[in-house]
């Protein structure tokens, strides 16, 4: 099933975030690699592709898991939430119906 993981970053997380970018890029890169990535980005502070120093405000990302809970163990071993960027991480089921 897939699953929505909603991420809140906490204030001024910009460079909390690049220091561990590679390694939170690495693990959606796995995910894509076995087809379980449906998308994943984050959420510009400002309305902007590049908010540059405004940062990001949180992440979304759906992919598929086997259980609710097995998405959640996922997202808490995430490097962002190791570092610190995410004040809050919601995982909620998904249906996607567009595109099909």
């Amino acid at each position: 099933m897939l699953y929505a993981i909603i991420c809140t970053d906490v204030p001024d997380s910009l460079a909390k975030r690049l220091a561990v970018r590679p390694a939170h890029l690495e693990r959606l890169q796995l995910l894509q690699n076995q087809g379980r990535l449906v998308l994943a980005g984050p959420h510009p502070a400002i309305d902007s592709e590049n908010p540059g120093e405004a940062g990001f405000s949180g992440s979304l990302i759906v992919a598929e898991f086997a259980s609710q809970s097995e998405a959640r163990a996922w997202a808490e071993t995430d490097p962002y939430v190791a570092a610190g960027v995410f004040q809050h991480v919601n995982v909620k089921p998904f249906k996607q119906v567009f595109p099909q």
